[in-house]
């Protein structure tokens, strides 16, 4: 363990690997290592990939790593899958999905479970990305869950966002109109070879027509149609991630975003902080307790809200 950080710099795949399991466990010596290997990350491009359920985003992300591969990249992909929320299990379906990239001493797959964490990511998924990062992955593809309107996290984790829509699901249209537009930097309409796949381009053409803000955007946003099955439009949309990625750095939005990303990670580390300290100082029975005491009105959520602050150390609001 002493060599993991020298070892993950070098490439080796089993001391990334090890890393990652640290990370998902939140072994306390995840983050000692994690501070170490901050200053040799920050090169890779973040690509996340979102969209509605069945949409088409494991195999599109499959075909997009095999067209990377044959570009040279050095490719890694993190895919996070839904969990139960009666179990807390994971059947991490990407893995069995995109195994046809295991043999690839150049890709790294690994399927996250999101344990319950909104925006369709989890919360270990940053620190993975890091991990990754400062092994020399570069682009690293983050998949989500495909939750609707809450994807709008990946935007704070990735800095190209690719929003996969298949044809003849209007419901996705439906929620591109109600806030997934304003994350998009590419939209993909995927099984481009149905017959819908025309009418589904305009559509979006026509969305982003109607949305001032991106009619004066210096970026403008592609429409680009693939179909997995007949491997169409991979090319294509890779040259669109790989000009994204140019019109970042030639702009200030690059900067913009890291330091959006950034100080949306330092709130995630403290409030995850904090949640930490409140489950260590109130145990289970006076969770009950103070439950019971609410619903039945003896005491009010705010008066205990504010006990439970100080008892952990946090100022209460002024009033």
């Amino acid at each position: 363990m002493q060599n993991i950080v020298e070892r993950l710099l070098n490439g080796d795949r089993r001391a990334l690997a090890r890393m990652v399991t640290l990370i998902e466990s939140e072994a306390p010596s995840s983050r000692r290592y994690l501070a170490e290997l901050h200053q040799h990350t920050g090169r890779a491009h973040i690509v996340g990939v979102t969209g509605a359920p069945g949409a088409g985003k494991s195999t599109l992300v499959t075909r997009m790593v095999r067209g990377l591969r044959k570009r040279d990249a050095k490719v890694g992909v993190i895919a996070i899958d839904p969990s139960s929320p009666f179990s807390g299990g994971a059947i991490l379906g990407d893995r069995i999905r995109m195994m046809e990239l295991a043999g690839d001493p150049n890709v790294f797959i690994r399927s996250m479970a999101s344990r319950g964490s909104l925006g369709g990511l989890s919360s270990s998924t940053r620190d993975v990305v890091r991990a990754m990062d400062a092994a020399g992955y570069d682009p690293i593809i983050i998949e989500t869950v495909g939750t609707g309107q809450a994807e709008v996290e990946v935007m704070r984790t990735a800095q190209t966002v690719l929003v996969v829509v298949a044809p003849g699901m209007g419901d996705d249209i439906q929620a591109i109109k109600a806030g997934i537009l304003e994350i998009a930097d590419i939209f993909v309409v995927s099984k481009a070879d149905k017959p819908a796949a025309d009418q589904t381009v305009a559509e979006l053409a026509m969305l982003l027509s109607l949305d001032s803000n991106r009619r004066n955007a210096s970026w403008r946003i592609p429409i680009v149609k693939t179909s997995s099955l007949k491997e169409q439009g991979i090319e294509q949309l890779i040259d669109s991630i790989q000009q994204h990625r140019q019109y970042l750095q030639e702009s200030d939005m690059l900067a913009h975003r890291a330091h959006r990303q950034v100080r949306s990670e330092l709130q995630a580390l403290i409030l995850h902080a904090v949640s930490n300290s409140l489950n260590a100082e109130v145990n289970e029975e006076e969770w009950k307790t103070l439950i019971a005491d609410i619903d039945s009105r003896k005491r009010d959520p705010y008066t205990i809200a504010s006990e439970l602050q100080a008892r952990i150390g946090l100022k209460t609001q002024r009033q």
